[in-house]
């Protein structure tokens, strides 16, 4: 009998401490996909307000490209890794500068090109600068190689 409850109460130890490894490791695993579907959330919406500021009136595809251009950026070592760097870094963005950002609400055809640009779609083939060549801009500007103009901006590399 004593041999039965040896066994037993071993049995029992080894699977208390299964099941509390198994809960201590989904937690974990719930906390990160927490994170990082806030962290999406957070840059879609950045994302949709940038659009909202910078590519109000253009065609959709134009609108997809303006948000593409951001994530290129957060892709490539010559700008900040991530969205919210890239959009409050000095000087990007003019309706980030004018503050036109947080006065336009983003629209859902906004909401749908930030989504779009973030699953993968990037009419601007990897560019990571666009301007309105209509507006004043740097002349140093014009020596990137431009790759396309949808509606009223100009993608460059």
């Amino acid at each position: 009998m004593y041999k039965y409850k040896k066994s037993i109460v071993i049995a029992v130890v080894l699977f208390a401490a299964l099941i509390s490894f198994y809960m201590l490791n989904y937690k974990s695993q719930a906390e990160a996909k927490s994170f990082a579907v806030s962290s999406w959330e957070g840059d879609y919406y950045l994302l949709a307000r940038l659009v909202a500021g910078e590519a109000e009136g253009e065609p959709y595809e134009g609108q997809v490209a303006v948000a593409a251009v951001i994530l290129n950026r957060a892709k490539d070592p010559r700008f900040p890794p991530s969205v919210p760097d890239v959009v409050y870094e000095a000087h990007a963005f003019e309706s980030v500068s004018n503050g036109l950002i947080w006065s336009r609400y983003p629209s859902r055809t906004n909401f749908d090109a930030a989504r779009q640009a973030m699953n993968g779609w990037d009419p601007t083939y990897g560019c990571v600068f666009f301007w309105n060549p209509y507006k004043p801009v740097s002349s140093w500007i014009w020596s990137r190689p431009i790759v396309t103009q949808i509606g009223q901006h100009v993608f460059a590399k």
